[in-house]
């Protein structure tokens, strides 16, 4: 009798995790991710905002996302609308009545954090990263992913790491950068692309925060051995 029980629990988190996943149309996707391009908006402010500025502008929207989250939870007129309006792209575990934050505050929350830890330039590459990478990878896994694994494709992981190295050359010609952020920053982008793999199923975080706190913390790390090298971005 156990051993049917245990089954049944198996076969129950395994359905519950396979609609976490559930795919929302391809038009749907990219009205999503045109949403969330932008939140491009935070790394190029904050490219010429003072840490003070950001707050300003970062703190009053994130709690207004929030309180957003939070009653578009229960039966109100904010989840109503929610599901009028943007029904069609939330996935799965978006409808759900418990409290689960929403990417766009999730991206606020780590924004803010990642203000608060890392050097400017660290945030800004890491953020542009997330929101150019991640898009890309959502676009092209969806039109050409033939290959999945962990629930993403590597044709969506590929578009992720070419996105990312893209933007970090960008960031490293424009702003005179030494050779050690061109391989740390690609080494960066690697990571992240293995940490926006896994985190839905792995880790079971919102990549939202994982993806610029990886690559945040490969740069900031980095830079000790770019020191050594006498060849500092900071």
């Amino acid at each position: 009798m156990a051993v049917k029980t245990n089954t049944t629990n198996q076969k129950n988190l395994k359905k519950s995790e396979e609609s976490d996943f559930k795919e929302i149309s391809f038009s749907q996707e990219l009205l999503r991710k045109g949403i969330h391009f932008v939140s491009f908006s935070i790394p190029i402010g904050y490219y010429y905002a003072t840490k003070e500025l950001a707050y300003t502008i970062l703190i009053p929207i994130t709690i207004v996302f929030l309180i957003i989250d939070v009653f578009g939870r229960k039966k109100t007129i904010v989840q109503k609308l929610l599901h009028k309006y943007f029904g069609g792209m939330l996935r799965s575990h978006e409808f759900e009545d418990k409290l689960i934050l929403n990417g766009a505050s999730w991206v606020l929350l780590s924004a803010m954090l990642c203000i608060a830890i890392f050097p400017k330039i660290i945030v800004v590459t890491a953020f542009a990263v997330l929101i150019l990478s991640d898009s890309s990878a959502a676009i092209f896994g969806r039109l050409y992913g033939k290959h999945k694994y962990y629930h993403k494709s590597y044709e969506g992981s590929l578009a992720f790491f070419i996105a990312g190295i893209l933007v970090v050359f960008y960031i490293a010609i424009t702003n005179s950068m030494p050779w050690t952020f061109y391989a740390i920053g690609a080494f960066a982008v690697l990571v992240g692309t293995l940490v926006e793999a896994i985190s839905s199923s792995i880790i079971k975080i919102d990549d939202n925060l994982t993806i610029p706190l990886s690559i945040s913390c490969v740069l900031w790390a980095g830079n000790h051995l770019a020191i050594l090298l006498g060849a500092s971005y900071l």
